[in-house]
């Protein structure tokens, strides 16, 4: 079977490593054929170091008319994602978005539309989905070893940023230029491991987002936000760039115990015995069923970006299953819209989402962003999510 001609558009911190790996022949079906960026400075290197010859563009249009590539890898900033996806279907080609899927729902659902349509294989790299921790997790609970679910706690506050990493770029941590802070740019893995291993999207949200709290930036630094789901189970999610040292603490409380993931292991406190149960027949008063502490073992290690890259080209060839599906990054996305909006009308909302709601408002936020005001060329944000 022929390879699969990949090209790369956006050669940042990540599509340069994405790029890569595709170059140097670790991705198996696959060979990088071209890659686009209007200003970076790591063409020329990525090119001269790839098996193979690679075209160089800076041009998106002549990237995708020209360069003969049958899939594309998408790592550009996050408002163009969806945009780029379509242009990309329309030309037959496969795609894989970076996270997140976009920044508003209301493109991004234009975009799973796109995908459906076109019969091509649309993935997003959630790499943590790769993490056998997770796979395990998911497992359990969906096995039904937890029982129903009763609560889920996540504190994500490892994400730590200096002002430096903020001051390195005007578009960093702007409506404009990235469309969010902690919540879109570091925590999207978690947001979307918390209703991907669980099962559970919530049916409304009350949201504490603290803009500027730590740092000199317009956007959220630091959040809290309680879900409700519609089997009365209750959650809290928790992040941060302004605490060090930061704590990574997934909790999922069950009527079968509790399983807890921290430090790299999974442990399930499991019961003998259903709470339920035990709370309408035990009679002794104080007293609790019994617990077992198990530390799960878990096999293999996570194969992080590149076991999703070789997944995509995989399900290509071979109609491998995909591990994250491009469609279901707009779960994700919705949690986050929801957190936002919820913060900004300072009420809970429920799901699904208002999406021209939160359009609306997020155009607000961006007319009045600091980016806009430093003379950089605006984001026009149609509904195609086009420059």
């Amino acid at each position: 079977m022929s390879l699969i001609k990949v090209g790369v558009i956006g050669i940042g911190n990540m599509g340069s490593s994405h790029a890569k790996l595709l170059g140097k022949g670790e991705i198996s079906g696959a060979i990088l054929t071209a890659i686009c960026d209007p200003n970076s400075d790591q063409l020329d290197s990525i090119k001269n170091s790839a098996i193979g010859n690679v075209q160089v563009y800076q041009d998106e249009d002549a990237f995708l008319n020209d360069s003969g590539i049958d899939a594309v890898l998408i790592s550009t900033p996050h408002y163009d994602h969806p945009k780029l996806a379509m242009k990309a279907f329309a030309k037959g080609m496969h795609v894989l978005i970076e996270k997140p899927a976009g920044v508003y729902t209301k493109n991004v659902a234009e975009m799973n539309k796109a995908a459906k349509e076109s019969g091509k294989v649309f993935s997003i790299m959630y790499n943590q989905r790769s993490n056998p921790i997770y796979q395990k997790l998911r497992e359990l609970i969906q096995s039904g070893e937890l029982g129903e679910i009763k609560r889920t706690n996540w504190i994500i506050t490892d994400w730590y940023r200096s002002q430096s990493y903020y001051d390195s770029s005007e578009w960093r941590a702007t409506w404009q230029g990235e469309g969010g802070g902690v919540l879109l740019n570091q925590a999207p893995h978690q947001l979307d491991l918390w209703q991907w291993t669980t099962g559970l999207m919530p049916k409304r949200v009350q949201a504490f987002c603290s803009y500027g709290k730590y740092h000199d930036i317009e956007v959220e630094d630091d959040l809290t936000a309680f879900v409700e789901y519609e089997n009365g189970a209750t959650g809290v999610f928790i992040t941060s760039t302004g605490e060090t040292p930061g704590t990574n603490r997934f909790e999922i409380a069950g009527d079968r115990g509790k399983m807890v993931v921290e430090n790299n292991k999974l442990t399930f406190y499991r019961l003998t015995q259903s709470e339920r149960e035990f709370n309408a027949t035990y009679t002794g008063g104080f007293g609790n069923p019994e617990c077992w502490t198990i530390d799960i073992p878990i096999q293999g290690i996570s194969a992080e970006h590149q076991g999703i890259i070789q997944n995509w080209i995989d399900s290509i060839t071979k109609g491998t299953p995909l591990l994250a599906p491009g469609e279901e990054g707009i779960k994700g996305l919705e949690i986050s819209n929801a957190i936002y909006l919820s913060s900004w009308l300072n009420q809970p909302v429920e799901f699904p989402i208002d999406a021209d709601l939160y359009y609306e408002k997020l155009q607000e936020k961006i007319n009045h962003s600091t980016f806009q005001k430093k003379n950089v060329k605006k984001v026009n944000l149609d509904v195609a999510g086009t420059h």
